[in-house]
């Protein structure tokens, strides 16, 4: 195992920073095999990053995890998405911080919401088993999305987690991309747009998106199977 994750920063830099954004991989249930930037999981990762990364005043951070799995009761990808949000507070003081995970990353941004500089996370294909927590969401802003072919993470289980998470932040919403499975390359297109709206609209640096602050309003089960 790595002493260390790996960390590929795009877009703004110093005092042009108005918002960032960390994007976090997906892996496996159990692996202590090392995570490297060239793997399918950190990969797919990538037009998401680059896409943030042109928006002006944007800073995004792409992590490599230090080893592919989750590991209970380690939680090797928490401590290494903490490790992350520790250096940028350290970079940019005060700055919002949003969290864009795919899968197993998914829940990793999920779970560490409940950082002080995290102001939403957008949750894709997200593994969220059941009894998976939800109280460190409140007061962020969340947005799920799940493709419905997903065979890898159930999209029924984002849906009841929506639900509860429903219950601790008025601000959730759970997009569900028609005719999408796990890997997120049918609908390529639709997915960065999605996360772009959303997260510029989190930060400051665009208007919100009025399709999805709409969602985010709308009580359960409407908010929480808005069809794309």
């Amino acid at each position: 195992m790595r002493a260390e994750p790996r960390l590929h920063r795009l877009g703004a830099r110093g005092t042009g920073v108005a918002g960032a954004v960390l994007v976090l991989h997906g892996g496996q249930e159990t692996s202590t095999a090392p995570a490297a930037p060239w793997q399918p999981a950190y990969v797919r990762m990538i037009p998401f990053a680059r896409d943030l990364g042109r928006a002006p005043g944007v800073a995004v951070w792409q992590l490599c995890n230090r080893t592919r799995g989750w590991n209970a009761p380690a939680l090797d990808p928490v401590a290494d998405a903490r490790w992350a949000l520790d250096r940028l507070r350290d970079a940019y003081l005060d700055v919002p911080v949003v969290l864009v995970g795919h899968s197993m990353g998914g829940r990793v941004a999920l779970r560490v919401a409940d950082d002080p500089a995290v102001a939403g996370v957008c949750a894709l294909a997200p593994w969220t088993p059941e009894g998976e927590p939800v109280a460190q969401l409140a007061d962020r802003t969340v947005l799920i999305a799940h493709g419905d072919r997903d065979r890898m993470t159930d999209p029924a289980l984002s849906y009841t987690y929506a639900e509860r998470a429903k219950e601790v932040t008025g601000a959730v919403a759970r997009v569900v991309v028609l005719g999408e499975g796990h890997a997120l390359l049918r609908r390529y297109r639709e997915w960065t747009r999605l996360v772009r709206r959303f997260t510029l609209g989190v930060l400051g640096v665009a208007e919100v998106d009025r399709e999805i602050a709409e969602a985010l309003a709308k009580p359960a089960p409407a908010g929480l199977r808005v069809p794309v």
